[in-house]
């Protein structure tokens, strides 16, 4: 239903693709959305967390454990590339470091969010529900002073920008791994990720796991 209603407001000319450098892609059979990024970003490390965001962005669009998130129209959506394609992925499976960004991080905050603490994560339980909560219990307890490196930013994708840009699925892949050899802590266990391996994702584990392995900037050709 979220994304009939985004069509209709797409149609209806109430929401531009403009807006925030945001624009909404669909293709068959799914519905993907996508943020219109140009060149590569400039990313950022949240501090104390192993996740990057584009300060420069007016969108909440981050990067993390080797992939890159972005938080829209009450979804989250990731990707192997700085532009997409974007995959949904539903809350139950969103990693835990993702779900623990600070609220002062996102740059198009919902409003819901207004009047949460800045400094810590959106209260996901309370937004998603008592179920939601039952299964990622915990999400929100952690050591935050061992909080494992981030992963080495993928720095390749700076050449490949405007027609240069690879939109095949394959070509991404080939290039992915030729350049970038980090091994996700977080993969994605989500039934329809089963066809996304090309963008990064793997579908062996089911995100709730708080054991992380140490990577760093040197794990990776950038």
């Amino acid at each position: 239903m979220r994304y009939l209603f985004v069509a209709v407001m797409l149609l209806l000319g109430r929401v531009s693709p403009a807006q925030a450098q945001i624009s909404v892609q669909y293709s068959s059979p799914g519905v993907s959305i996508g943020i219109n990024v140009p060149a590569y970003p400039s990313l950022q490390q949240v501090p104390g967390y192993p996740v990057y965001y584009d300060p420069r962005a007016s969108s909440n669009y981050f990067f993390y454990d080797g992939l890159y998130w972005v938080f829209e129209r009450d979804a989250w959506y990731s990707s192997g590339w700085y532009n997409g394609p974007w995959h949904a992925v539903a809350p139950e499976y969103v990693p835990l470091f993702v779900l623990r960004i600070p609220v002062r991080y996102y740059r198009r905050p919902p409003a819901y969010f207004h009047g949460w603490s800045r400094e810590a994560p959106p209260r996901w339980g309370e937004h998603w529900g008592r179920g939601w909560e039952d299964r990622r219990r915990g999400w929100d307890q952690w050591d935050r002073h061992a909080a494992p490196p981030p992963a080495p930013l993928p720095r390749y994708q700076r050449h490949y920008a405007g027609k240069q840009y690879p939109r095949e699925p394959e070509r991404q892949h080939s290039i992915r791994n030729e350049n970038y050899h980090h091994q996700q802590r977080e993969p994605i266990q989500q039934p329809h990720h089963q066809d996304q391996r090309h963008d990064g994702h793997d579908d062996h584990h089911d995100g709730h796991d708080d054991r992380h392995q140490g990577h760093d900037e040197r794990g990776g050709r950038g």
